[in-house]
């Protein structure tokens, strides 16, 4: 078992002022692998002075001097690559090739698109007798999730270094372990003292302590929607800037002129990825209603050709759902929507044969879903997918919007002017084409509930910058 309960604050590993533990367990065995400190107020007031010293000469730095930081922590991230895909996989389940290719890969993709951006970022605007500079915004808090662990942390730490604020780390305290060396990367590349620090802790011991301190500047956050408005709230009276990246309800619109075999096929895989435990999701699959039976007949068979099982083996696709409260959740919205009728048509309630330990869950797939049942407007969080039939392309649309989120969208057409069109009446921050995927300088997030602001490469920046506008100079 791993002994992680010190925090790195100030740079260097410190004690936690609490004597509060928590396990960490491995999903897939539901054995403790790790011990962590829970972090409570005097922790936070440590690591937050620490940023706030930090800041005053870090912002200072010029661009040459923070890429040439950014390229050092990825060239240590590199030689730890290893490590912390295997973290991910012990700590959340991820099986070994979504961990190595795609978890771990998001570090790595992330510090090289701000690398990038940063090479020839405008920071400064000449308008008339005025300049308009763009600052860095301060002490920033960042409170990322366990569902892509690394992503999360990567997508905010990248700009933030990048701009030049300091900051606050409270990753998830069901998946910290990838966390914990992300840190170590960052001491072994050499960032400043204090410029970067790493709490562990729940939402309401470090979480709420973060979001409501006087001396952080900005919150960024990313988890459910319900968290999301308590930091805001939480934030609001000190006034500091928030970034919310939310939940999702997203919308895979297959139209008339698509290859169903090949629509249906990828929107399930894509669906169930992650074990269903993205913030975008393909989880509402529209379907012409002429060819719902057809659709049906292919996801089922898709689904039930997915390899579920240890992680550690290399032809599981599919691991176990992060915890046992995960699996409860899913397990009964499961059971809800066949409590409103929902016509099931594989899947379904309990363990898949064979896997009595570890959070595992069959792959289920609903169909003649309509839009105002619980299984089409919550976030399940799991791989369920539901297949709602559709009559025309303007309801199809309707449908698709009809949703408290706006994450992200998918429409799968032969006419790409036509999709294009679609995607263009689409209310979410996010619409892929065909099966699509942008790089990671792409701008992440979404409308409506799914939160504010935008992440990943140039976008990113501009959360962590404040103007300043210089007059008659």
């Amino acid at each position: 078992m791993k002994n992680c309960t010190q925090f790195y604050i100030d740079g260097r590993w410190v004690p936690a002022h609490s004597n509060q533990l928590l396990e960490v367990i491995n999903p897939a065995t539901e054995m403790s692998i790790a011990k962590i400190s829970l972090g409570d107020q005097t922790d936070v007031e440590k690591a937050v002075a620490a940023a706030k010293r930090a800041f005053s000469s870090f912002s200072q730095t010029s661009r040459e001097q923070r890429i040439a930081l950014l390229e050092r922590i990825l060239e240590v991230y590199q030689s730890r690559y290893q490590e912390i895909a295997d973290a991910i996989t012990a700590e959340m389940g991820a099986p070994l090739k979504l961990a190595y290719k795609a978890q771990a890969g998001c570090g790595s993709g992330h510090l090289a698109a701000a690398i990038k951006a940063l090479k020839t970022f405008e920071f400064e605007e000449r308008i008339g007798g005025s300049n308009v500079i763009k600052e860095p915004v301060g002490v920033c808090a960042f409170i990322t999730p366990w569902n892509w662990p690394i992503n999360q942390i990567a997508c905010k730490v990248t700009p933030a270094l990048a701009t030049g604020c300091t900051m606050v780390l409270k990753p998830s305290e069901i998946a910290p372990l990838s966390a914990y060396l992300f840190a170590d990367i960052m001491h072994e590349a050499g960032v400043p003292a204090g410029v970067f620090n790493l709490i562990n802790g729940d939402g309401p011991g470090v979480g709420a302590a973060l979001s409501r301190h006087a001396d952080i500047d900005m919150v960024s956050f990313t988890g459910s929607t319900r968290a999301g408005i308590l930091v805001a709230k939480a934030a609001a009276d000190t006034v500091k800037r928030v970034a919310q990246e939310l939940g999702g309800k997203s919308a895979n619109i297959i139209l008339d002129d698509a290859d169903l075999e090949k629509a249906v096929t990828a929107g399930v895989l894509d669906c169930f990825g992650n074990t269903g435990q993205s913030c975008n999701a393909p989880s509402r699959m529209l379907v012409p209603a002429s060819r719902i039976a057809a659709a049906t007949e292919i996801a089922v068979q898709t689904a039930e050709r997915i390899k579920i099982g240890d992680p550690l083996s290399e032809q599981t696709q599919m691991g176990p759902l992060v915890s046992q409260l995960q699996f409860d959740r899913v397990q009964g919205l499961i059971k809800k929507a066949l409590d409103e009728g929902s016509e099931q048509a594989t899947g379904g309630l309990g363990k898949p044969d064979g896997l009595e330990t570890g959070y595992f869950v069959k792959p289920t797939v609903f169909t003649n879903v309509h839009n105002e049942m619980t299984i089409a407007r919550e976030e399940v969080f799991g791989p369920v997918i539901a297949l709602i039939p559709y009559d025309s392309e303007e309801q199809a649309i309707e449908i698709a919007n009809d949703t408290v989120y706006g994450l992200s969208g998918y429409v799968q057409s032969a006419d790409l002017q036509r999709a294009n069109r679609v995607a263009r009446q689409l209310r979410t921050g996010m619409v892929h084409i065909n099966g699509a995927s942008g790089g990671f300088d792409v701008p992440f997030g979404g409308y409506k509930q799914s939160g504010n602001g935008r992440e990943w490469g140039a976008y990113a920046f501009e959360d962590f910058l404040e103007v300043k506008a210089i007059i008659g100079v």
